[in-house]
């Protein structure tokens, strides 16, 4: 595929998300608060933030994502 050819693909993608809104999937379970999400059209990440509302995943917040699955698991070890 050519680049043109690919930008055209992604972007149909993403106005097919503009008009009918992201579809979220779980990727990831950080704690029981806490979730990782994506978009199955344009691969969309987000994360939940301290007050709860969605945000973009960031390299820092994956870092403190993945810092809280290393405290949760320790506090909460598996049987």
């Amino acid at each position: 595929m050519n680049i043109i050819a690919i930008k055209e693909k992604f972007l149909t993608k993403k106005i097919l998300c503009s008009f009918f809104g992201h579809k979220f999937i779980i990727t990831r379970n950080v704690t029981g608060h806490f979730k990782e999400f994506e978009c199955t059209n344009c691969h969309l990440e987000l994360t939940n933030d301290e007050k709860g509302k969605k945000t973009f995943l960031t390299p820092e917040l994956r870092e403190v994502n993945e810092t809280l699955i290393h405290f949760y698991q320790k506090r909460h070890p598996i049987v």
